[in-house]
């Protein structure tokens, strides 16, 4: 259990840092297109509603950048021991983190689109670079809520094999789900 709770605390202050390169790229971005005030100009038409937009593009581009980040720390430090080869590892990370880009651009849309009622209001929120930006609110928002099924998936599935070994990918069901796996974590410290 607290081999678990260190990993989660691990694999947030990895995360945190990943929010913060995520973001660093997303305001980069936003910047060489002279700002978030440009962010809804379309770049692919599928109608008014549904294009493909700027914000979309710095969207993907800042989740690619931090996913990679995120993969080689956690690698690193979070389920260190993990032995399957990097690029074998990191297609299951980053297919996990797709889901969740997915999931965050449909967030995005709902958070900055004025037709939704999940629309980040004009009251406060502003088409403006700074802490008022609707885009930059409507990034972080989904970040948050993707992150939780992030953590679970990856620790079940793209560092399986060190949770299985009793390495520190530690105590949870892996391998066969007999549960031996599971205990043999357990019995490390």
């Amino acid at each position: 259990m607290r081999r678990n709770l260190r990993q989660f605390v691990k694999f947030g202050v990895v995360g945190g840092s990943g929010v913060v390169v995520n973001m660093a790229v997303g305001i980069l971005l936003h910047r060489l297109n002279g700002g978030t005030v440009n962010a809804g100009d379309p770049l692919i038409g599928f109608g008014e509603d549904f294009a493909f937009r700027y914000r979309n593009f710095v969207w993907v581009a800042s989740f690619l950048v931090a996913n990679l980040w995120n993969y080689q720390l956690n690698r690193m430090w979070t389920f260190r021991g993990h032995s399957v080869g990097w690029w074998r590892g990191f297609w299951p990370f980053l297919a996990i983190g797709s889901i969740a880009m997915l999931a965050g651009l449909a967030i995005q849309w709902a958070l900055t689109h004025p037709g939704t009622p999940f629309y980040l209001a004009s009251d406060w929120f502003t088409e403006d670079v700074g802490l008022r930006s609707r885009e930059y609110w409507a990034q972080i928002t989904a970040i948050m809520l993707t992150t939780p099924i992030n953590f679970v998936v990856n620790k079940l599935w793209t560092f399986r094999r060190i949770t299985a070994a009793g390495g520190d990918g530690g105590g949870t069901v892996a391998g066969d789900g007999t549960g031996t796996e599971a205990a043999a974590g357990e019995a490390r410290p």
